[in-house]
């Protein structure tokens, strides 16, 4: 399995779906808004794009299972096996209500081990990519991470829970401290755009739980790639299906120490 030549003709097929989304978000209207739960949005424009992903991907790769948020397939995923893990659409709040910062991001692991990564942010036309050993890029050029030791130097991204609210108190001190530590903290609404930002050193960590592995996939991928450093909320390498994480350069360390006294 040729990975490069592989992230290449995955990169064209999330382009296409990216186009798709671009055309559809000229006349979407709020009326279209699907519920999945209280605060989790879907709409035609998710499960379409996921639809396209998936026929797309299994022409390149048939041999490889998927891991979607839609669960368009029907088919349950092994977690061991080799899979494409899809966020069709991640930001689908700031699709509905208009806001330009939204993906699509693709990533491909064998158990937890990401193999490649590629997330595509029409808005700014930006691509990001990489592969296991070859680097993380975007639009052609070379990602690095922020070289950012301690947090007193950072500007941090994270995101707010919308539906699990048992820990909330916890994570608000976290914020708390942070606030006081940091240049600041953006919620930008996207996981996987924030975990690009992370390997492109815009962000020099991100942190954030209750999430899904069709949010981390590709994102954690680009990171590692980039010379970053990922964990679980203990340090671990639980993240991709743990449901935390925690992304960034040196200071990474300062941040696990701070998430693991508070959470």
């Amino acid at each position: 399995m040729n990975l490069e030549v592989l992230t290449q003709q995955t990169i064209a097929i999330v382009k296409q779906a990216s186009a798709f989304i671009q055309q559809e978000a000229a006349i979407f209207k709020l009326d279209s808004i699907e519920y999945k739960d209280v605060n989790n949005l879907v709409s035609y424009v998710d499960k379409e794009t996921e639809k396209r992903l998936v026929e797309g991907l299994r022409s390149i790769l048939p041999e490889a299972s998927f891991i979607t948020e839609e669960d368009t397939t029907g088919l349950a995923p092994d977690l061991e096996a080799l899979n494409w893990i899809i966020d069709p659409l991640d930001g689908t709040a700031n699709f509905v209500h208009g806001l330009p910062n939204y993906c699509v991001s693709v990533g491909l692991a064998r158990g937890k081990e990401p193999l490649l990564g590629v997330i595509h942010e029409p808005n700014r036309d930006e691509l990001f990519y990489g592969w296991q050993g070859g680097g993380a890029w975007c639009n052609g050029e070379p990602l690095r991470v922020s070289q950012a030791q301690h947090l007193h130097q950072s500007l941090l991204a994270t995101g707010f829970p919308y539906y699990q609210f048992d820990k909330q108190a916890q994570y608000l001190e976290i914020l708390k401290v942070l606030m006081q530590r940091t240049h600041g903290l953006r919620r930008m609404g996207a996981a996987a755009v924030d975990l690009a930002y992370v390997a492109a050193g815009r962000f020099d960590g991100f942190y954030e739980y209750n999430l899904k592995s069709w949010d981390m996939a590709a994102g954690v991928l680009l990171v590692k790639e980039a010379g970053g450093i990922v964990s679980d909320f203990e340090g671990g390498d639980s993240y991709l299906f743990g449901g935390d994480i925690i992304a960034g350069g040196p200071v990474h360390a300062e941040l696990l120490a701070v998430i693991k006294e508070l959470f």
